[in-house]
């Protein structure tokens, strides 16, 4: 079993984290590294407390306190407008001072996201390209998580839902 903690960008501080939960189930995005036997449990769900980081000091702490062995920077921290500023040195922290592995991303990125964001081109003006390669790199799973789509969460085949 793997323990993770999960910081999401305060601009989504009323997320219900849907689509990160629905990734770690289906291990896609960056939990497809995960074999689909391997329990995967969140001990800490929280944002980084705004710019530049007000609960850096305290929330990534606290989830090592609870197990965690690795914290994941949520999708989020890529898919506002613009990306985080302060991923590099979220990350440098955490790694640095809390000793715990971070990893940049959780779910796929929505197509709407992805299109978005390369019309106005400000991933590769913020230099985020390397951390949104991964959650880019299956269409399908990106149309499978555009929640602008009308059959997000329906299960194609048979039009039930899946969530």
């Amino acid at each position: 079993m793997v323990k993770i903690g999960v910081l999401i960008c305060d601009r989504n501080r009323k997320c219900t984290g849907n689509k990160c939960f629905r990734a770690i189930t289906e291990r896609e995005g960056m939990f497809s590294l995960y074999p689909a036997d391997e329990k995967i449990e969140v001990v800490g769900w929280m944002t980084c407390g705004g710019c530049p980081g007000e609960r850096l000091e305290f929330a990534p702490a606290d989830m090592k306190k609870y197990g965690a062995d690795a914290i994941y920077l949520a999708s989020c921290y890529l898919a506002g407008y613009p990306a985080c500023p302060y991923i590099e040195d979220h990350k440098d922290y955490i790694e640095n001072v809390v000793g715990l592995p971070v990893v940049i991303g959780t779910h796929p990125m929505p197509q709407n996201y992805v299109d978005a964001h390369q019309t106005i081109g400000d991933w590769k003006r913020d230099h985020v390209e390397e951390y949104v390669k991964p959650l880019i790199s299956d269409p399908k799973a990106s149309q499978k998580y555009d929640s602008t789509r009308p059959n997000y969460l329906k299960d194609e085949s048979s039009e039930k839902m899946v969530d």
